[in-house]
């Protein structure tokens, strides 16, 4: 087995920041050469650690363009290539990435794209020096999560080797389910994105064998069920809590964040099994038709096995009154820049200026009485006119307007904007409809819009419940509706939009239809689009070139696009 030269150098970064990062409670040792055997020596310490290598290495350090942290370029991108958000810079290709194959006007008009496709912006600047100059797209997504996930390795290799107070196994059981948890959360969001991946489970041993997205979904399943078993051997509570309050950081203990018990800790992993479930199958909705057929992707279609799992697992997920993870910025030692480290904040300004731009194909799934539009959604007084799909006159109510109980998309004051950065009581109950909707029947169907509504009533949108007697086609176009609105700035816009079949071209079977859109000044409310964008993303040169693939491995490249 090689080592895993990118990945190496990622852990070398973790062991010298982790430490920095939580200086105050750690036995230094030699600051000069900080090493796991000399400085990370006890308990707190460890814990010390194990946050820091977590939250800093894994979600900040590395995004140095257009924003600083995990939650702001590549969740950037899932909002652009979902067509929530527009852009006008050329940076990161955040201009270009999200230009689909062609639009149909109102008229019947047909505009071509004549410039660069996703798939060549994807391929032409996937180069190492392309990624020094911040123009590849592949890079940082899976710099972050393998970064995260050597974090959770070096803890692991080092939590048997420290001497604890109290009931040892316990507090070891809970530092090694942190680490599994994370470990999931990592190998999740690579399967999830790109075509394989490397499977790296040892601080000092890398690989060379890439093997296939499945393969690495099923490492992320395997990781949130040993979290699962790790939690269950937990004998001692109050040692469990002790040491979880010692790895959340105090920010992210407000609102929604705090210190899970474990079984909210459990259900927050019941529902990360379920989305890789979801995001990992095509469930096509293609102009409202449940039955549509895609060719040409890397994904295989849910059954009703599959449904009936996310049902199972959903039933027992997250509840509207459970702790989850959530990330906030701070005034000083931010995990994330305010205004910058979260991609709802770099929408937040007028659209003349922000980095990223709301788009009318976000703005037209609320209904116009939805608290959460009027609130946190307005009309600005000069529009951007941008390129065919990107003009756009909306902006985003920094804050929202202060109205209690209804939720608030976007700021950029320190500490006001929680990220979400895993499963949350939202997504939780959009996945248990959508499979009520899917396995069909007027009970199911029923169950799913009830759902539906509750989650409106949740983030405070002060709409109707929906009625009952809803037919299959009607449930699932308000499921679309809702997670579109719900779960925007998540980095799940775009799975949703690929396993909906959207973001395949129209001749196979994909497209977007009855969409609004300002086209040189004139406003369509039935716009098809047929994106093509690439499904799932290459494996980033700057892996390959460090690290050739080895006999045995899986395609690195979507052979498909």
């Amino acid at each position: 087995m090689n080592r895993n030269k990118f990945y190496y150098g990622i852990l070398a970064i973790a062991l010298v920041l982790g430490p920095v990062a939580c200086k105050d409670q750690l036995d230094v040792g030699n600051p000069n050469a900080p090493t796991l055997d000399a400085n990370v020596i006890t308990e707190a310490g460890l814990a010390q650690y194990a946050m820091g290598a977590t939250y800093i290495n894994g979600f900040r350090d590395g995004s140095n363009w257009l924003g600083n942290s995990y939650f702001s370029l590549p969740w950037g991108y899932s909002e652009i290539m979902a067509d929530n958000l527009g852009a006008s810079a050329s940076n990161n290709q955040i201009t270009t990435i999200g230009i689909p194959e062609y639009i149909i006007l109102d008229d019947a008009t047909k505009i071509l794209n004549t410039g660069s496709s996703n798939v060549g912006i994807l391929r032409t600047y996937n180069s190492r020096a392309a990624t020094g100059a911040g123009n590849n797209a592949l890079y940082f997504q899976w710099l972050h999560m393998y970064a995260l996930n050597a974090a959770q390795n070096s803890v692991l290799g080092r939590v048997d080797k420290i001497p604890f107070t109290g009931d040892k196994a316990s507090k070891v059981n809970t530092i090694k389910a942190w680490c599994y948890w994370w470990k999931g959360y990592a190998y999740a969001s690579i399967g999830s994105m790109y075509i394989g991946g490397l499977i790296v489970d040892d601080a000092l041993l890398g690989s060379n064998v890439y093997v296939t997205k499945e393969q690495i979904i099923a490492r992320s399943d395997f990781y949130y069920n040993l979290a699962i078993t790790t939690l269950n051997a937990v004998t001692v509570d109050a040692d469990y809590t002790s040491v979880l309050n010692k790895l959340i950081p105090e920010v992210c203990k407000v609102g929604k964040g705090g210190v899970l018990s474990r079984d909210e800790w459990k259900r927050n992993i019941n529902t990360m099994l379920a989305r890789n479930i979801l995001v990992s199958k095509l469930a096509p909705f293609v102009n409202s038709n449940p039955n549509a057929t895609i060719t040409g992707s890397n994904m295989t279609a849910m059954t009703a096995a599959d449904w009936n799992a996310i049902k199972t697992l959903t039933t027992d997920g997250v509840k509207d009154n459970d702790k989850i993870f959530t990330a906030r910025s701070s005034g000083t030692n931010s995990l994330f820049g305010a205004a910058s480290g979260n991609v709802a904040a770099q929408s937040s300004a007028l659209p003349s200026s922000s980095t990223f731009k709301v788009g009318e194909r976000l703005v037209q799934y609320f209904k116009p009485a939805d608290k959460r539009f009027t609130d946190n959604f307005f009309v600005a007084a000069a529009p951007y006119k941008g390129d065919y799909t990107y003009t756009t006159k909306w902006a985003i109510t920094q804050g929202g307007s202060g109205t209690p109980g209804v939720y608030v998309y976007a700021s950029p004051a320190a500490g006001a904007y929680e990220v979400v950065m895993a499963a949350s009581y939202e997504e939780n109950a959009l996945m248990l409809a959508e499979a009520n909707i899917r396995l069909g029947g007027a009970t199911n169907i029923d169950a799913g819009t009830t759902l539906i509504s509750s989650v409106r009533t949740y983030l405070g949108a002060a709409l109707p419940a929906l009625a009952g007697g809803l037919t299959q086609v009607q449930a699932l176009s308000e499921l679309v509706a809702e997670r579109r609105v719900a779960l925007v700035f998540r980095g799940l816009s775009f799975y949703d939009n690929r396993r909906w079949g959207w973001t395949y071209k129209i001749a196979n079977g994909g497209g977007s239809y009855g969409n609004k859109l300002t086209y040189q000044d004139n406003d369509n409310f039935n716009v098809t689009i047929s994106y093509d964008f690439m499904d799932f993303w290459d494996v980033p040169a700057d892996e390959l070139v460090l690290n050739p693939p080895g006999a045995g491995s899986a395609p690195v490249k979507n052979e498909k696009f």
